[in-house]
Order: structure tokens, then C-alpha cells, then sequence
């Protein structure tokens, strides 16, 4: 069954097909903002056609077990886009996140994660759940911090946006700990 997932007036769902054309144009509008830090970006734009194709991918992946990759909704509008990613190895998930630039600073992100934190963890074979993210992208730590997630450590990585350093933050949280905050 395709993830769907609501928090007050946010829904966090499966990309569906029908969304192509709003997400291209969200896209869009913020490819200056997600430049810095978001590899997938430098894709952009694609095709309507090439769009609609990544969404029943990801659909097909995601019912055959692979990452489930969401859109993040207020109102009907497109705010954003997380997932969770088979990225870990066994027992993990990573979360995923990006919040249209009229949307930042609103909690969304947290939300979304929180969300997908939940659900990662009705699955009986996940232990923990991981946040990644370049140590110069600032914002995007709030979000495992808000959650009570714990930072690790950081690692080396190829950079692979504009404003990555090449060192990454990790964000940990397992199943016990997430129990027993009760976010």
C-alpha cells in the first residue's frame, strides 16, 4: 500500500502521476534554493514525460520494497518531498527531506520527518533511522535535533552540490530511543 500519512492540515503521500506538472513547477521555483545542498538538482528541468516516468518508478520500487519517496502537502499544495531510503544496510532507514522555499522555517520538515520516523519504525526489521546531511547546511540540522535524534558523528563524502563541504553529519535514532521520547 502506497505511504499516506497526515499530521494536522499536512499530508505526506506517495507521488503520484498526477502530480507531475505541479512538482515540475515547484520545482522550478526552486532550483536556486535546493542547488546548494541537493545533487538531484542539477537534473533539472526534466521532461513532463521523463517526470511522470521517475513517479511510476518510484511507485514500482517502493511496492517492491525499495524507498518510498513522498510528496509533502498543505492544502493541496506541493510544500515539499521526503522518503524513506534503503541507504543503511540492514536495519536502517535514511529520511530524507526538502521544503519549498515560501515554506521554510514552518515546521514541515520536522513534521515530515517525524512522520516517516513513525512509520519506519512499524517495521519489524528496522532498528534505526538516520538523518544525513553536509554540516554546512545549517537548517537542515535543526530537524534531527527538534526530534531528538542524536548526532553520531560525521564522515567524509564526495561533494556532490555547490555548497557541500564534503563532510556529512549523522543523525541517529533508534527504535528504543524513539519509544521511549514518545515524540
Amino acid at each position: 500500500m502506497p505511504l499516506s500519512m497526515t499530521q494536522g492540515p499536512l499530508l505526506l503521500r506517495a507521488w503520484e502521476e498526477g502530480d507531475a506538472e505541479q512538482l515540475a513547477q515547484v520545482i522550478g521555483e526552486n532550483i536556486d534554493h535546493l542547488r546548494p545542498f541537493l545533487p538531484w538538482i542539477a537534473q533539472e528541468p526534466v521532461s513532463a514525460d521523463a517526470r511522470r516516468t521517475l513517479i511510476a518508478k518510484w511507485a514500482s520500487d517502493a511496492a517492491s520494497g525499495g524507498d518510498d519517496v513522498c510528496g509533502v502537502f498543505l492544502d493541496g499544495m506541493i510544500v515539499g518531498g521526503s522518503g524513506l531510503h534503503h541507504r543503511l544496510g540492514p536495519g536502517g532507514l535514511e529520511i530524507g527531506y526538502w521544503v519549498h522555499k515560501k515554506y521554510v522555517r514552518r515546521g514541515i520538515a520536522t513534521t515530515a520527518a517525524r512522520l516517516l520516523t513513525d512509520s519506519a519504525f512499524t517495521r519489524p526489521d528496522i532498528d534505526r533511522v538516520e538523518i544525513h546531511h553536509d554540516v554546512a547546511n545549517v537548517a537542515s540540522s535543526g530537524v534531527p535535533k527538534a526530534l531528538g535524534y542524536i548526532l553520531i558523528g560525521t564522515e567524509p563524502r564526495p561533494v556532490q552540490a555547490p555548497a557541500e563541504t564534503g563532510v556529512h553529519c549523522i543523525w541517529r535514532v533508534t527504535r528504543a530511543e524513539w519509544t521511549a521520547s514518545g515524540p
